[in-house]
């Protein structure tokens, strides 16, 4: 069973001069969630094309002209009717163990720092079993410890700063719980894309990017959500990575001003 979900962005920029741009926003192709259609607006007109990065997400590049434009992106996804799987008894993979494409997601990134949190990390979780439910208590644990709230990150906040000071938006619990597994050695990367409120209860704050973590254990990954800390239906990943900095957006050359953003993430019909 599959039901049908509206997603897409518009941003609306002001540059002084024309200014080379990538976009992050489609729907990774090779994933659960299915493209059925995809519209692309950018006024004025100009040209784009497609490429993939290194880890494999879609991106567009194209200039964005001097003055004011707007780039709207809107999509008609098919996804699953269930709830991403859980199981509790999913092992972890000693390091020695680990794939080689693997062992980078154990590695500090920019924003995930788990030699600066290890000694925490390990007085918290070191004595706990390994496996599925450690890394959903650290999920636990970082959904209870951070307060969500727009304006309380900036784009220089690392998981260190975030967890300080208690507070963030959706990258920085993805952050600061990626940190966490990583100082236990548990290969851990950043995910975002758009996720629909399907069959839970609506939130009071208006609809944004989502961003959730994917998580190695007994030879896959698991998805994981310390923002929401449930499992949910209906999430379009559009890009995955070591971090945020990794799977940005919209990536700029130069200093345009982002005056508009619109996201939208709705079941149809």
């Amino acid at each position: 069973m599959t039901r049908q979900v509206r997603v897409g962005c518009e941003f609306r920029y002001t540059a002084d001069y024309e200014t080379p741009a990538v976009f992050q926003v489609q729907p990774l192709r090779a994933e659960q969630a299915k493209l059925v259609h995809e519209d692309w607006e950018i006024r004025p007109a100009t040209d784009r094309h497609g490429y993939a990065d290194m880890y494999g997400n879609e991106c567009q590049r194209l200039t964005l002209p001097a003055g004011d434009s707007t780039i709207r992106y809107d999509a008609l996804v098919s996804v699953p009717d269930a709830t991403e799987e859980v199981d509790l008894d999913a092992a972890e993979v000693p390091a020695a163990g680990l794939p080689d494409d693997v062992l980078v997601y154990t590695l500090p990134s920019r924003y995930c720092l788990p030699d600066v949190l290890g000694d925490e990390v390990w007085r918290l979780f070191g004595d706990q079993p390994p496996g599925y439910r450690r890394v959903q208590a650290i999920c636990d644990h970082v959904h209870g410890h951070l307060r969500f709230g727009y304006g309380s990150s900036t784009p220089t906040t690392t998981a260190v700063d975030a967890y300080a000071a208690g507070s963030g938006v959706c990258r920085d619990f993805a952050h600061v719980a990626i940190t966490f597994c990583r100082a236990l050695s548990i290969p851990a990367r950043y995910v975002f894309g758009y996720l629909p409120e399907m069959d839970v209860a609506p939130v009071a704050e208006p609809m944004d990017f989502a961003a959730w973590i994917e998580v190695y254990l007994d030879g896959q990954w698991w998805t994981f959500d310390p923002r929401n800390n449930q499992a949910r239906k209906g999430r379009v990943l559009i890009g995955r990575g070591r971090d945020a900095v990794d799977v940005a957006m919209v990536t700029t050359f130069g200093g345009p001003v982002l005056r508009g953003m619109q996201v939208w993430a709705e079941e149809t019909g």
